[in-house]
Parts: structure tokens; sequence; C-alpha cells
């Protein structure tokens, strides 16, 4: 792990994981308000084939990120949060974790079940998995997608509001490990 520099008393997180948070965080942002404000900018753009292709990528990425931070160990948590806080962030990172497989897990599941192809920004098809339009595991997979991915907005405020926190009130290194 590295440390800023002229800071020796942080630990940074590796280069590769600062990077897979960086892509990963800025591209569920855009997926959540695409998602959550997608009918509205209908009118002047349809960003549905987008939201979709970058929810695969958030599923590709979140994978290799899962497995990299299986094999890499992290740095340790601050000594100014104590038990109850280091509890809520480590459950906080395990659902989104969670949710950054199993969101676009659910819409890929049923929007292999739509008439159009699974478009990567128009390079290429992702492959459909066999659902029908009117099958119950599509009509789950898309009240699961729409309910999960508003979890995982409420998820994403509490993890920035957390970090903005210890950075301005607490004023701890928690932020600058991932910068």
């Amino acid at each position: 792990m590295a440390t800023l520099s002229g800071s020796a008393d942080i630990v940074r997180y590796n280069a590769v994981a600062r990077g897979f948070h960086a892509v990963i965080a800025a591209m569920v942002i855009f997926n959540l308000a695409t998602g959550i404000g997608g009918d509205a900018l209908e009118k002047t753009w349809n960003p549905f084939p987008a939201h979709k292709a970058t929810g695969i990528l958030i599923l590709v990425l979140s994978l290799a990120r899962l497995g990299w931070r299986l094999t890499w160990t992290t740095p340790d948590w601050p000594t100014t949060m104590g038990k109850v806080q280091r509890t809520v962030a480590k459950v906080t990172h395990a659902a989104l974790y969670a949710l950054m497989i199993i969101v676009p897990l659910t819409g890929w599941i049923f929007s292999s079940a739509g008439k159009y192809p699974l478009s990567i920004y128009g390079l290429f098809d992702w492959p459909k998995l066999a659902v029908t339009k009117d099958s119950p595991l599509a009509g789950a997979a898309h009240e699961s997608h729409e309910v999960l991915g508003f979890l995982m907005a409420g998820l994403v405020v509490l993890h920035i509001a957390a970090a903005l926190h210890h950075h301005f009130i607490i004023k701890d290194n928690v932020l600058r490990r991932m910068l």
C-alpha cells in the first residue's frame, strides 16, 4: 500500500482498488440517476440503452473488484472509529458489494426477456439469458431491480455522507485512504 506524499501516516488502498472504486462509483451514480430519473429524461434522450450497458459493465467490474478485494488486504480502520462504527462500515460495504452484483444481475434477467438486444454501447451485443417476457422470473427480477436500486441509492448516500463526515468533522484519514 502506498502513502500520500508528505503524509507517511496515511495508509492508502492500492492503486487497483482505488481505480475500481472510482470507475464503479461513477458508473453506479450514472445508473442510479438514469434508472431513477430515466422516464423524465426520455423526452430528450433515451437513457435506457446506456443504463443497461453500464449495468453490465458494473457487474463485470464488480466481480473483478471483489476478486481483487479477496486477494489483497485493506488498510486498518482508523483508531478514531469505534467498534459500532466499524461494524456499520463493514455491513455497509458488504451490502454495497452485494448490490453491485445483484442489481445488475436482476437488470440482465428482466432485460433478457425484452425484444431488443443488450447492446454494449453499440460495440457488441451481450448474451441474453433464457427468460421469457411473461415469466415469473422476469417479473420478480424487474421488481427486485427497482427496490434494490433504491436501497443502493440510500446506501450510496450513506457511504458518501460517512466519508465526508470523517473528512470534515472527525478529520481522520478515512476519505484520503481512497484518494
